[in-house]
């Protein structure tokens, strides 16, 4: 690859969330949409609150109708609806006010800032850049065989890493690359949204393929062991036979649904090659050593005890105490108002959990499965699955909808170990932007918009499910699995 054209530019952040996508709409489209997402809250507000349905989780399905019709919109801008989740709860006395607003600082959203952080770091000193020129010089700049490469290697590293991380690598390199092609945020760019969509749905897809992938993977097996009264394990290299193959699927599903729903006019980074960057620098290598570090920690969770956050507190310890980066400027470039959207959901999740919403509703839905054949049941418990993760997190759909399904799989004809193994697979397909944080880190970007990625990820969801689906009545048979 020749080196004698633009290379993109340094340590260029990533931006914010623009504001521009919401101060390109007239007055009266804010108007109208704040109207239209206040009209439907309020309709269901005053429907009959139904008998297994608690009066706070109630007043809970009208905030949460609101609040998405809010977001998708962009009718305010969604850090302040996020803000309004936490306000909004309180003020409709749905929770307390702690538990309204502990959620948006609880461990998962203090990892997910920390990932986050991770991203800036890579990008400060260098790491993103030459990560990218690696990247170019192995997959050339074509874009059909980069995105490909790209979509597959996200998928598979997503099964071992945790696809936040993977998002916020590969998110955190590009975009200096398109920065340096006169592509900015909220300009409507078919490439870079191409490309920073495909980012975090690959990663998403990949999760559940080992058990090092998500916390969603063993809390299913654990919710099945239990369940079972301890009958039922499945072991470590038994669940990567069982999955993994499904994600190298969804690995070319995922290329393929992107390059045929959103595939950019243009067939070439042009102008973009990369200089080889030189040795590597000391901050460059510390910053590695500490990267690393923070990995074999993580693998080690089972020795330690540790939740995640506590590897990445110390690596943020390790990147800053001896200067390499300053704290200042990881919090000047740190994308704030999508890390508070995640932190809204996880509320939203939380109460969901606590008013019985969540309860309600797979209460409602699943019941309707019964006596249908064995693919529209199983799609239809995908499905949902993958609806309430769109809404909460992958791990809380997990807990949320295992304990009621597995009871009626029994009551249906079904193996409650295949629907224990189905929900890991189909909770890590979402359709909205809040669900998971690869999808925020990437929204953070500012390059596309929520309506923009629910366009891709809806029918990326659902054939998505039909290959999980398959995969139930076709390839586990094969296992003996079912």
């Amino acid at each position: 690859m020749n080196d004698t054209t633009t290379t993109p530019v340094e340590n260029t952040p990533i931006p914010d969330h623009p504001e521009g996508n919401n101060t390109r709409q007239t007055g009266k489209s804010i108007i109208i949409k704040a109207g239209i997402a206040i009209a439907m809250g309020l309709f269901v507000w005053m429907l009959p609150t139904p008998d297994n349905l608690t009066p706070e989780g109630h007043r809970l399905l009208a905030l949460l109708t609101l609040v998405i019709i809010l977001w998708v919109t962009e009718a305010i801008p969604i850090g302040i609806t996020a803000l309004f989740v936490g306000g909004g709860m309180i003020m409709f006395n749905i929770a307390h006010q702690n538990d309204a607003w502990m959620p948006y600082a609880n461990s998962a959203v203090m990892f997910v800032l920390m990932i986050i952080m991770f991203g800036v770091v890579l990008n400060e000193v260098g790491l993103a850049q030459r990560l990218m020129y690696y990247l170019l010089k192995f997959a050339g700049t074509k874009v059909k065989r980069l995105s490909f490469i790209l979509a597959i290697g996200c998928t598979l590293m997503a099964t071992v890493f945790h696809d936040a991380t993977v998002t916020v690598i590969m998110v955190f390199a590009f975009v200096p690359v398109f920065m340096s092609m006169g592509f900015k945020p909220g300009e409507g760019h078919s490439l870079p949204k191409f490309f920073i969509i495909l980012i975090p749905l690959a990663a998403s897809a990949g999760g559940f393929g080992t058990l090092l992938g998500g916390g969603r993977n063993p809390l299913a097996l654990e919710i099945l062991y239990q369940y079972s009264d301890g009958a039922i394990t499945i072991s470590f290299l038994r669940y990567i036979l069982i999955q993994f193959p499904i994600a190298l699927i969804t690995a070319f599903a995922t290329w393929g649904m992107l390059w045929i729903l959103f595939r950019p006019k243009e067939k070439e980074l042009e102008g973009v090659t990369m200089d080889y960057p030189g040795p590597m620098k000391t901050k460059e290598l510390g910053v590695l050593i500490v990267f690393v570090s923070t990995f074999v920690v993580w693998f080690l969770g089972d020795i330690t005890g540790w939740h995640v956050s506590v590897p990445a507190v110390l690596a943020m310890i390790g990147f800053c105490g001896p200067g390499w980066v300053s704290f200042r400027t990881i919090c000047d470039k740190f994308p704030w108002e999508s890390w508070i959207v995640f932190g809204a959901g996880v509320s939203l999740g939380m109460a969901m959990l606590e008013t019985g919403a969540g309860e309600f509703l797979a209460e409602s839905f699943l019941p309707l499965l019964a006596g249908r054949s064995a693919f529209v049941t199983f799609y239809g418990i995908g499905l949902f699955g993958s609806f309430l993760s769109s809404l909460m997190s992958n791990s809380a759909a997990v807990a949320l909808t295992l304990p009621i399904t597995l009871p009626m799989s029994e009551m249906m004809g079904l193996s409650p170990t295949t629907v224990a193994l189905l929900a890991p697979i189909t909770t890590s397909f979402i359709m909205l932007v809040i669900g998971c944080p690869p999808t925020i880190i990437a929204y953070s970007s500012g390059y596309f918009t929520q309506i923009e990625f629910i366009k891709v990820a809806v029918p990326w969801c659902l054939i998505l499910l039909l290959i999980a689906t398959g995969a139930v009545l076709f390839y586990w048979p094969l296992l003996g699995f079912i």
